[in-house]
C-alpha cells in the first residue's frame, strides 16, 4: 500500500551536517526547515528572515549577514564551490536573495540594498557592490567584481542604474519583512541549544 506523503528531497536537518556556531539577532525570523550546517561561525543581524528550505553553509569559511535581508527558500548561501577557496559570505544590509540562488563561499560580498534574482549563480569570491541587480538565472563567474549601482542580465549585459530609490527600497523591504515575521513561525531558538 502507498503513502500519499509526499517526501521531501531536502535532507533532514539532523542529518545534514555539523551543527554551526550561531549568534543571531533576537529580531530575525529562522523557518523551522532552515537549514545551516558548516563549522565556522553563523551571524544574522537584526529583522532579517530565512524562508523554509534555505539553506546556509559554513564549511568554507563565516557567514554573515546583515539587518534586514531576506533569504528566500531553496536558495543556498555558502556553498563550496569548484577552486576550493577558503573564506566565507558577506551579505550586505537590505539585501534580498531569491528563490534558488546559489551564493559560492571564498570571500564572497553582496553590497548592501542588492537584489539577487531567481536561480541566479554567484561564483566564489566574487564581489558585487552596492545597490546592484542581478537579474534572474545570471550566472556571476568567480572572483568578478560588480561596480555599485550595476544591473546584470542573464544574458551578460549591463547597465547603471543610478534612480536613487534607496528609501523607498528600504520602506517596502521592512513592510514585506513586517508580513513574513507573521506568516513564518520564528524557530531560531531550535539553532541556539
Amino acid at each position: 500500500m502507498s503513502s500519499s506523503k509526499r517526501h521531501s528531497m531536502v535532507p533532514a536537518v539532523s542529518n545534514s551536517g555539523p551543527r554551526p556556531p550561531v549568534n543571531f539577532s533576537s529580531s530575525l525570523t529562522v523557518a523551522e526547515t532552515a537549514i545551516l550546517v558548516g563549522t565556522h561561525s553563523i551571524t544574522i543581524q537584526s529583522e532579517s528572515v530565512l524562508h523554509p528550505r534555505s539553506k546556509l553553509e559554513s564549511t568554507n569559511g563565516s557567514i554573515l549577514i546583515g539587518r534586514r535581508c531576506i533569504i528566500h527558500e531553496r536558495t543556498h548561501i555558502g556553498a563550496v564551490g569548484n577552486d576550493d577557496a577558503s573564506g566565507g559570505v558577506l551579505l550586505g544590509d537590505y539585501v534580498t536573495v531569491e528563490v534558488g540562488s546559489v551564493i559560492q563561499a571564498g570571500g564572497t560580498e553582496i553590497g548592501t540594498d542588492t537584489v539577487i534574482g531567481v536561480r541566479s549563480r554567484i561564483g566564489s569570491g566574487a564581489i558585487i557592490g552596492k545597490n546592484c541587480t542581478i537579474s534572474p538565472m545570471t550566472v556571476i563567474k568567480p572572483g568578478e567584481k560588480i561596480p555599485d549601482y550595476t544591473v546584470v542580465y542573464s544574458n551578460g549585459q549591463r547597465r547603471t542604474d543610478r534612480r536613487g530609490v534607496a528609501d523607498l527600497k528600504h520602506k517596502a523591504q521592512a513592510r514585506q519583512i513586517d508580513v513574513l515575521r507573521r506568516l513564518i513561525p520564528n524557530k531560531a531558538e531550535k539553532w541556539l541549544s
